[in-house]
């Protein structure tokens, strides 16, 4: 009887856990780009170009998530964009600062030099804490859509973030945007 109901609560721990897994987030109609987007696609040709790689097999590819996620956490300073006639810029971390789509940058940057797939990569444009914009970078794998987050030094899972997805970087097409409404308030913007 105590074996039946230990694996009864392995179990109810694993099943939700498959559930979540292999899940990679919802896309539908394609989206305009957000600003700044444009104009860091021409500057860097690794943002928007495919660079054919082999995908690593899941644990090796989290652990390079994991590597890539913390160094870049740990040797940018968080600063905000000043205000420009140019609107929001995107670019690499300047000077070692940067604001939240720069790390995103620099994480995609050093997982492509890696050799982590470029068509498994995506920016993606979130709410964040306190109802804010932020962009997070989104790495496939077999077993899901990560996040990597200058917020957190954890990779996650998308679901398990508590964001709510709004736009996301095509995989495939990598100049093109999709609308991903996905997360705890994605029925506010359906």
């Amino acid at each position: 009887m105590k074996r039946l109901f230990s694996l009864a609560v392995i179990l109810s721990f694993l099943v939700p856990f498959q559930a979540i897994a292999g899940s990679s987030l919802p896309v539908t109609r394609s989206i305009g780009a957000p600003v700044g987007f444009a104009s860091a696609c021409a500057k860097y040709k690794w943002l928007c170009g495919r660079v054919a790689a082999q995908q690593p097999r899941d644990a090796a590819g989290i652990a390079l998530l994991q590597k890539v996620n913390r160094a870049v956490n740990g040797r940018i300073i968080p600063v905000e964009d000043r205000p420009s006639s140019h609107g929001d810029v995107w670019s690499l971390p300047v000077a070692g600062r940067g604001d939240c789509e720069d790390y995103a940058l620099q994480k995609m940057k050093d997982l492509i030099d890696a050799g982590f797939p470029s068509n498994r990569l995506a920016l993606s444009v979130v709410i964040g804490p306190h109802d804010q914009n932020h962009v997070v970078l989104i790495a496939r794998t077999d077993g899901g859509d990560y996040v990597l987050d200058n917020l957190s030094s954890a990779v996650r899972l998308w679901r398990t973030t508590g964001y709510t997805f709004l736009a996301t970087q095509d995989f495939q097409s990598r100049t093109g945007w999709r609308v991903t409404l996905a997360g705890p308030r994605a029925g506010e913007f359906s």
